[in-house]
């Protein structure tokens, strides 16, 4: 039995074209990963498919 009780272990590995790093360090991942993730999370992703809009909160696209 795992020692690891976080549940990360579990967790599927990123392929390196599900995201890539900003200049500031950060992790920004792509249309197709979100795609493949199946749903949206509603933070205004840069590469939002389902058309989240966060000023109005709404999704715009269908």
């Amino acid at each position: 039995m795992s020692d690891d009780m976080s549940g990360f272990s579990k967790k599927a590995k990123l392929d390196p074209e599900d995201y890539y790093t900003s200049p500031n360090g950060y992790i920004v991942f792509t249309e197709k990963y979100l795609l493949k993730r199946g749903y949206c999370c509603k933070n205004g992703c840069k590469h939002c498919p389902y058309g989240f809009n966060k000023k109005t909160g709404k999704v715009e696209k269908s």
